[in-house]
């Protein structure tokens, strides 16, 4: 739909879009967004370049605009999410996050809780890697296996429905997942591997470990080349970040190997990026790949054993 105010002083005719926000000449992505809020029939736009977008002037349409622009940049969040699971349950509620507090919208899907805040910390939790869910009063807790915990909140008469599928999701979740990597095959010199997306048990990955080196393998149909990975933490913290960055990136496997300029040309894969810290972890220890062919196993092994 097309709204009529102002921007900068400029009246210009404003069309909220799939991938942004039209201001008349001008498209402001929503990669760039950083945040956005409603204050005295204004709406204004933090940019992440830290540009301050002011619209107003928007009269009786301001309810429908606010209304459009947020539900339009949540689709595109969960989009960067890659959500693909069948939505149980969605509701506004408070939210709590480790660097944000506020209201905004909290849903629940077969595989995962999602919290919408009018921000780019949007956030993804995998209901696999869910040590607790704790509800204490109206608020519910979820525990990460990081240690992690995110709160929401003031859901009215949602609280104990969403509660109680939220824990059921959990569960199932948790054994079809380790049924389904009990099966995954795993051969030297790999040592670990594990699932994508739980309802893709024939997608997978397997990985193996040097002195600080680790080699990822993706059995994803187009098995192109082996990535590289240099860290200094312990194993078992460098793989309980893989595990998460394989589960976020749900196979789009470019997430973890395209510069950081090639990124750039991608707003979806930048708003991804921007909301996974595990990818960021892995993406930050990137140390190359190994394309496929008669000298495979032997650079492999050179490399494990650097």
């Amino acid at each position: 739909m097309k709204y009529n105010g102002r921007v900068l002083g400029k009246d210009v005719e404003l069309s909220v879009e799939q991938e942004g926000l039209r201001l008349g000449p001008r498209f402001v992505d929503y990669s760039e967004f950083a945040s956005l809020s409603p204050i005295n029939h204004r709406v204004i736009i933090d940019t992440l370049s830290n540009e301050k977008i002011e619209i107003s002037m928007l009269g009786f349409s301001f309810d429908g605009f606010w209304k459009e622009i947020v539900d339009s940049y949540n689709a595109r969040c969960l989009q960067s999410l890659f959500i693909d699971e069948a939505l149980v349950m969605s509701c506004e509620a408070n939210y709590v996050l480790p660097e944000e507090a506020g209201r905004g919208v909290v849903s629940l899907y077969t595989d995962c809780v999602c919290i919408l805040p009018p921000s780019f910390r949007a956030v993804r939790l995998p209901l696999c890697y869910a040590d607790r869910i704790d509800l204490n009063g109206y608020d519910l807790s979820i525990t990460m296996r990081s240690g992690t915990v995110y709160t929401v909140g003031k859901m009215g008469y949602d609280t104990k429905p969403f509660t109680e599928r939220c824990v059921n999701n959990s569960n199932v979740v948790k054994k079809q997942r380790a049924a389904a990597a009990a099966s995954l095959p795993l051969n030297p010199p790999f040592v670990s591997k594990g699932l994508f997306r739980t309802k893709q048990p024939e997608l997978f990955w397997n990985a193996a470990f040097g002195k600080g080196t680790c080699a990822l393998e993706l059995f994803t149909g187009d098995d192109a080349a082996t990535y590289l990975y240099r860290f200094k933490e312990p194993n078992e913290v460098f793989l309980a970040r893989l595990e998460e960055a394989m589960e976020a990136i749900g196979v789009n496997r470019e997430l973890i190997y395209l510069s950081d300029e090639r990124i750039a040309e991608k707003p979806l894969y930048q708003m991804s990026i921007a909301r996974s810290e595990a990818v960021r972890f892995l993406r930050a220890r990137s140390d190359g790949r190994l394309i496929h062919n008669a000298n495979h196993a032997q650079r492999l092994a050179e490399y494990l054993n650097s």
